[in-house]
């Protein structure tokens, strides 16, 4: 009989009776620990015999258990270990670890049997995780609440389960093996929108910008020791009289330049509104700046602010920051070719838009990794983790050339071919925007998915045949019903906002000529269907590819959903504009699905009216 009885870490511990010793009114159970598993999709516990590495002299395995009337549950089991079926022998973990890396990054790790050293469970973990670098091990000693202790001896380490603590050497950086573990795990299934894990910063590339929003209050900077003591002064006069204190040129320039770079940190080119935000909470802080005779207290700071801001991008751009550089105001004569001035500043949420170099790096030494992973990309067996690391370290190369040169996309998959893959997309888009791609859009689709097709049955008059074969062909499927209603609530989206459907999303059979398939599609969706002669609605998708510029970029993409979503982050990883012939069918995708920006036409706003009204 195996009973449950206690319990460790929440689970609870269960015990195969062996004998039960009667001695006068006494009764006392002989029994042997077993370990367990909880299976989720059973909703039971897999009890199997346990596995001891150690045992201490004179004990043979047996403990003695709680009275009878402690027991929680039990149930008929197998009394020897050989009636255990073989099918849950090969199940057995001898143990389950929880491996911190760091802060952030925290994994599960199962071993089908001990390791024979301390160095031995290093190695396991390299390979397993790809850590790189020197770094000791600690554990959490449930002897001593749990504490954290150094593994020195394999033997130390608590049976069955462990928490395991790595703590790097001080020439590894933390951050580098949580870059590598992130874009190790950024992969996106194929068959459904998982989320992507790209929670770390990136290797290199120290001083990106790792917050999409803006903070609201705005965190004023701590000025200079003067400046801060006559602030604090004049707080204390205005307190007592309501007087302001006289702003002295050098005292203003101080505070101005500290406000500007904090701003810089955040944002290049920041709106009007946003400036705002900053002189009113400076004014909220130090009340004796607020200027006499204004409406608002702050609007000449609002107005010295804005100047200023421009002259500190005009140091950068001299100092040689790629954000700004890449804005010139000014033509000059190069290589006998004339570069006309164009604004190129964030537009789409954007918070990495143009980064500058990593440390120790150059055009050149950037260049010369660039064509090692187009090398690596070329061998037969791909080592994939030097290509993550080399499309991490060049991000700024990369992005310097899109946003500068604007190359067409024929030019870009022949110098970086790698970008254009699942994995690369969704890594690429996490770093300019730092959002995550798949997560995101799933989520969103999800929670508007039926409110959308709401929407589209009650216009269904008004808009128009089309949408009445799109709900038809819907309605007429009988399996995979979730996919399909995801499918037509994406579809719909061009028609409901009253564009053209056909330029985002085209259907061809197998048997069309290749140059017919993509021929005035500029960008969008081409789904292949099997030709047998089968109705629309009923015919099998056989591929499904992204098309840019007329030309397929990638193919074989599970349904609808991923490649929109994929091919929106393809939009923010190249730099290209919506189209406008469906560009109020990507603000919905920015605006409502993605949440990168706030700004959004009246169209739009109405759609994400409705949607919030029906969701909430």
């Amino acid at each position: 009989m195996i009973i449950s009885a206690g319990q460790c870490s929440g689970l609870p511990d269960f015990y195969k009776i062996l004998c039960i010793v009667v001695n006068l009114d006494k009764v006392s159970f002989v029994s042997r620990k077993l370990s367990s598993w909880f299976l989720e999709h059973y909703r039971s516990y897999e009890v199997v015999k346990q596995v001891r590495r150690h045992r201490n002299p004179g004990s043979r395995g047996f403990e003695r258990l709680s009275p009878p009337g402690r027991l929680h549950c039990t149930r008929k089991a197998a009394c020897d270990p050989k009636d255990v079926p073989v099918v849950l022998k090969g199940l057995v973990m001898v143990l389950l670890l929880r491996v911190q890396i760091n802060p952030k990054l925290i994994r599960k790790f199962h071993l089908a049997q001990t390791p024979e050293s301390v160095e031995h469970l290093q190695n396991e973990l390299r390979e397993k995780f790809g850590l790189e670098g020197g770094f000791s091990l600690q554990y959490e000693d449930p002897d001593f609440d749990n504490a954290l202790t150094n593994l020195v001896d394999i033997v130390e380490l608590p049976a069955e389960r462990a928490v395991l603590h790595i703590l790097w050497d001080l020439d590894t950086s933390a951050s580098d093996q949580s870059e590598t573990q992130s874009n190790a795990s950024v992969a996106p299934s194929t068959s459904s929108l998982d989320t992507v894990n790209s929670s770390s910063t990136l290797v290199g590339h120290r001083h990106l910008r790792n917050t999409a929003e803006w903070p609201c209050p705005f965190p004023i900077p701590p000025f200079s020791y003067d400046v801060e003591f006559k602030l604090r002064q004049g707080n204390e006069v205005y307190e007592k009289t309501g007087k302001g204190i006289t702003v002295t040129r050098n005292m203003k320039m101080c505070i101005l330049e500290k406000l500007a770079d904090a701003i810089f940190a955040l944002r290049a080119y920041p709106d009007k509104h946003q400036i705002e935000t900053v002189s009113s909470e400076l004014v909220q802080k130090h009340q004796c700046l607020k200027e006499p005779g204004s409406g608002t207290g702050y609007q000449g700071w609002t107005i010295s602010l804005r100047y200023k801001l421009g002259n500190y991008r005009s140091k950068l751009r001299h100092a040689g920051c790629n954000e700004v550089s890449v804005n010139r105001k000014t033509g000059r004569e190069e290589d006998g070719e004339r570069s006309c001035w164009s604004l190129k500043k964030p537009k789409r949420g954007e918070v990495n838009y143009v980064p500058d170099h990593p440390e120790n790096h150059d055009d050149d030494t950037l260049e010369g990794e660039r064509s090692g992973m187009v090398n690596e990309r070329k061998k037969r067996s791909k080592d994939m983790t030097f290509i993550r690391r080399k499309m991490d370290l060049t991000f700024s190369l990369r992005r310097k050339e899109i946003v500068d040169q604007q190359p067409m996309v024929s030019v870009i998959q022949e110098r970086w071919p790698a970008l254009f893959s699942e994995e690369q997309i969704c890594a690429e888009f996490y770093r300019v925007t730092t959002k995550e791609l798949l997560g995101t859009f799933r989520s969103a689709s999800d929670e508007y998915c039926t409110s959308l097709l709401r929407l589209y049955r009650a216009k269904t008059g008004a808009i128009g045949s089309e949408m009445e074969k799109l709900l038809d062909k819907l309605d007429h499927q009988i399996s995979d019903i979730g996919v399909h209603r995801r499918n037509t609530s994406l579809q719909g989206l061009p028609l409901f906002l009253r564009e053209v459907s056909e330029k985002l999303f085209r259907t061809c059979l197998e048997t069309d000529p290749d140059d017919s398939r993509t021929r005035g599609l500029k960008i969008g969706i081409l789904t292949v269907l099997d030709d047998d002669g089968a109705p629309a609605f009923l015919s099998r998708v056989q591929n499904i590819a992204l098309v840019l510029e007329e030309d397929i970029v990638l193919t074989g993409l599970p349904d609808v959903p991923i490649a929109f979503a994929l091919l929106f982050g393809l939009l923010y990883a190249l730099n290209i504009n919506f189209p406008k012939e469906n560009r109020y069918t990507f603000e919905v995708i920015e605006n409502i699905f993605m949440k990168l920006s706030t700004n959004c036409t009246q169209r739009v706003r109405n759609l994400k009216t409705k949607l919030l009204q029906q969701v909430s």
